[in-house]
């Protein structure tokens, strides 16, 4: 039995989504209560140090970070293959899944700290989205370079390359920083989002947006600490942010990782 504690706004819970779906694999799906609040549940806590989705529980056994569950999910269900047989195109689409989960993650997550928790207004947001979208075009001329004349990030057919990279792209449309529709990678998208298992997660990613309108008051309460933590963190110094920082900092309703338990 294998149970998924996601979140549907999560791009690391999607691709662990959309690779059980095109694999073919019943699986359930929850939230945990509470999931990145920084008041994580005990029982969260101990499958996850971090409090973060997604977590895989295999047989009650629990397995966390999105790439890990991956490599698990190739392993223990190998057909069919979502990596290329080719070692070297293996490796290339585990570099995309790297550089889709630091560099083009922290831009999407940053842009949802001014989007749905209103960390910056006026001036600042300004120069925070100029940033953004400078990064994201940057971001989608590479991935470009990738795709090259192939249909497939991952090559020949769809896998593991595109289902890493497609939740990130397709949340930075949302933001209004995504690719243009008429372009190699907006018609990539396309291609993508006609898949069943793209579909289904990116529907349930739009279907909980609304829930979001309530989340500045609360995080500005104190009562919901946002994770800061490695690229996300970087990416808000170095496009302009130090003062949201700082004031998160002040207000104590930002966080770090804490230890494992």
């Amino acid at each position: 039995m294998l149970d998924l504690l996601e979140h549907p706004l999560s791009p690391y819970a999607q691709k662990v989504k959309i690779a059980l779906v095109e694999k073919g694999i019943d699986f359930t799906v929850s939230t945990p209560n509470a999931m990145g609040s920084g008041n994580t549940p005990e029982a969260f806590r101990a499958a996850n140090p971090r409090g973060e989705v997604p977590v895989l529980f295999v047989d009650g056994a629990p397995i966390f970070d999105s790439s890990i569950i991956l490599e698990f999910i190739e392993d223990r269900f190998p057909t069919p293959p979502l990596l290329p047989a080719d070692p070297l195109a293996r490796a290339r689409a585990r570099m995309i899944e790297e550089v889709m989960d630091t560099h083009y993650e922290a831009i999407t997550w940053g842009l949802s700290e001014i989007a749905w928790f209103r960390r910056a207004e006026g001036e600042l947001a300004v120069t925070l989205k100029a940033a953004a979208a400078q990064q994201t075009g940057r971001l989608h001329a590479w991935l470009e370079k990738q795709l090259g004349e192939a249909e497939w990030l991952n090559g020949e057919t769809f896998g593991w390359a595109d289902l890493c990279a497609a939740p990130f792209v397709q949340g930075a449309v949302g933001h209004g920083v995504g690719p243009a529709p008429d372009s190699v990678l907006g018609r990539w998208l396309d291609r993508v989002r006609a898949r069943p298992s793209a579909a289904a997660s990116f529907k349930a990613a739009a279907d909980s947006i609304q829930a979001m309108s309530a989340v500045a008051g609360i995080v500005d309460a104190g009562l919901f600490k946002r994770q800061y933590r490695d690229h996300r963190l970087e990416w808000m110094i170095r496009s302009g942010g130090m003062e949201v920082v700082l004031k998160g900092l002040e207000k104590d309703n930002i966080r770090f990782n804490g230890e494992p338990v």
